[in-house]
């Protein structure tokens, strides 16, 4: 069994090289395991159908319709303009205001993508009219996109929670304190950039000024305040917190900044249904996929070669911290944590690594991968909106990995950074 599906991932493989989608190709080769290995073809419908029916999968859609109704409401231009009151006077203001803002922007969307179109958009215009290099405000823009996956509520979590069967609560609070410190990191880069290239600084603001940026972004700021509280008080579930979310989005977006009205909901909902659609076919491909791998019992080999190699959960680690950045500078994050997943966290949990912190390491990994070519999609659309040249974004992007390298050798080589938090506030 293991070896015809060597055979039939190899397939797979060539298929999506040749340009095939993702959830196509996967689907063709749990197909082709199901006709080899002789199974009954109503399993694939079976194991499609039972991949959707799940409960804390609803969160996806909802998050994702959090995000498109924030950036309508016009939220990003007033996280920003508070991000750059807080920040903005200090050497290479709007540089570190881009990064605070992500922070602020991380709990309301949870998507890479969505920070860098979203609010990218707003950060690399005010940064160019600054006087900023445009290189340099594309490579900080996409960087400080990372976070927004990091910091709750974030989809790829939900999704590996999914996948992985790990509470997606404790997974939240495991990821708050590795994306504070990948600001804080990014920041101290930033510090060290501006003053050996004497990068501007905006005006120290009056108290006037503070108030009313703050005032403007109240309510969005509020809005991750509310989700981790309901979902700490036990008053929501993580996946109930998404639909909250949702709705709360809703209400700023109509009747609090009315930035838009009832006509622009379809167009909305539209956006919504198309990227969850694409989602889920992801979600169904890989579930029937990881069906095809657990029966050819393909994650007790590799587990087997990992513990052969060592059994101690730092090598181990480390190992899996190398496939994982090599992987996800060619897969699509989502479609890697529901095709990997299945194979590494066997591997994982028979060392002892902690399933939180496994799950951390693991989005984190995949976001840094978002930031590597060839496929980065952080760095197509932070290019696309800077307009330059995807390479020129790849270049000036490079030094920015260094500090979230750094955050992720310090989330493995130090558990209690994911799990301290968990334990307290949750008890796990």
């Amino acid at each position: 069994m293991t070896t015809s599906m060597l055979v039939i991932m190899a397939g797979w493989l060539a298929v999506m090289l040749l340009g095939v989608p993702i959830f196509a190709s996967m689907g063709l080769a749990a197909a082709a395991f199901v006709w080899w290995g002789g199974f009954p073809g109503i399993v694939m419908p079976q194991k499609v159908a039972q991949a959707v029916n799940s409960f804390p999968l609803l969160a996806a859609p909802f998050f994702i319709l959090m995000g498109n109704l924030m950036n309508s409401a016009g939220i990003t231009e007033r996280i920003f303009r508070f991000a750059k009151v807080l920040v903005g006077w200090w050497r290479g203001g709007l540089c570190h205001a881009n990064i605070v803002g992500s922070v602020i922007f991380a709990g309301m969307s949870g998507s890479a993508v969505a920070d860098a179109a979203g609010l990218g958009t707003v950060e690399i215009k005010a940064m160019k009219d600054a006087g900023y290099d445009a290189e340099t405000a594309a490579a900080v823009t996409a960087a400080s996109a990372t976070i927004g996956p990091i910091i709750p509520p974030s989809l790829p979590m939900v999704i590996f929670g999914v996948a992985a069967e790990v509470s997606i609560g404790g997974l939240f609070m495991g990821a708050i304190i590795p994306g504070l410190l990948m600001a804080a990191a990014l920041m101290a880069m930033v510090w060290r950039l501006a003053h050996k290239r004497a990068m501007p600084r905006e005006k120290f603001p009056s108290l006037a000024e503070v108030w009313q940026s703050f005032l403007g972004a109240f309510w969005a700021i509020l809005a991750p305040v509310l989700l981790l509280g309901g979902m700490l008080s036990g008053i929501f579930t993580p996946t109930e917190a998404a639909a909250v979310a949702a709705f709360y989005a809703l209400l700023l977006g109509l009747f609090v900044y009315r930035d838009f009205s009832l006509r622009d909901l379809p167009r909305i909902i539209l956006d919504t249904v198309e990227t969850t659609g694409v989602v889920l076919a992801i979600v169904m491909a890989a579930v029937l996929f990881g069906w095809a791998l657990s029966v050819s019992r393909f994650p007790q080999a590799v587990g087997v070669a990992l513990t052969g190699l060592s059994t101690d959960p730092l090598v181990i680690l480390l190992i899996m911290n190398v496939l994982l950045l090599v992987v996800g500078a060619f897969m699509e994050a989502i479609a890697a944590i529901l095709i990997l997943t299945p194979i590494l966290m066997p591997a994982a949990m028979q060392v002892g690594i902690d399933p939180v912190q496994f799950g951390v390491i693991f989005v984190l990994n995949l976001m840094i991968g978002t930031l590597t070519p060839p496929v980065g999609i952080v760095l197509f659309v932070v290019a696309k909106v800077a307009e330059l040249p995807f390479e020129r974004v790849t270049r000036a992007t490079m030094p920015f990995l260094v500090p979230l390298v750094a955050v992720l050798a310090a989330i493995t080589l130090y558990p209690p950074l994911t799990t301290w938090l968990p334990g307290v506030v949750l008890g796990k």
